[in-house]
């Protein structure tokens, strides 16, 4: 491992071996802002306690909605800005069509090294009545939350998105989330469920810039790609 220098670095640290000069990028977007996935999906007491929490963010919408929460589908979690997000969805029992929740419920890891549990529960929750079943034409299933910001130069500005799916083809082994053809974040498909997180709603720079969302088969060929925008928008 490189020793790192302290102080003042001397004038030749600006000339070692042939290093073929990079430029600085026209749009310095942030990439790959997210943590891995270090667990597996929920399960047992772990499960139960982030269903409990789930649940109540689904409280307020229980009349409206039709019904409470069934059994919770949860999705691949994700990290960033010190919390980690776990997605989620869920039908709705009861409701007079087809509906569902979705959301998802974050806390704070203990730092490595450190003991103790998971603390800082937050959660999310909103539902709707468009739901796959009812769009056959549907290759990918997708939600998506905003759960930050991100600041640049001037007034350069963008939605720091969390956005968690299902393909609806066979095939998929991988996700990525790109800004104008160019990935900023990827994961692989487990278990049929994939969670990205990335900026949306990029703006500041010449064009807007909106994500959109793809799926690939084990020989990296696209099998299908999704825009998180009606296409009115």
């Amino acid at each position: 491992m490189p020793t790192r220098l302290s102080g003042r670095r001397p004038s030749c640290a600006r000339r070692l071996g042939r290093v073929t000069p990079v430029p600085p990028v026209p749009r310095p977007i942030p990439r790959f802002i997210a943590d891995a996935s270090v667990e597996g999906l929920p399960y047992g007491r772990w499960g139960q306690r982030l269903r409990d929490e789930f649940a109540k963010a689904c409280g307020p919408h229980l009349s409206e909605a039709g019904g409470p929460p069934g059994e919770v589908t949860w999705f691949p979690e994700r990290g960033w800005g010190g919390r980690v997000y776990v997605p989620a969805v869920a039908p709705v029992e009861g409701a007079a069509e087809p509906s569902e929740y979705f959301g998802f419920v974050s806390f704070v890891r203990p730092g490595e090294g450190e003991s103790g549990e998971a603390g800082s529960f937050e959660a999310r929750a909103d539902f709707t009545d468009v739901t796959a079943d009812q769009n056959p034409d549907w290759m990918i299933d997708l939600n998506e939350e905003v759960v930050g910001t991100w600041r640049g130069e001037s007034d350069r500005r963008g939605d720091v998105t969390l956005v968690w799916g299902t393909p609806l083809i066979p095939g998929a082994k991988a996700a990525t989330a790109e800004l104008d053809a160019e990935v900023v974040d990827q994961t692989p498909v487990t278990d049929e469920r994939f969670t990205l997180i990335a900026l949306d709603a990029v703006k500041g720079f010449s064009d807007d810039l909106f994500l959109e969302v793809k799926i690939w088969n084990a020989q990296t060929q696209q099998l299908a790609a999704e825009s998180l925008y009606e296409e009115s928008e």
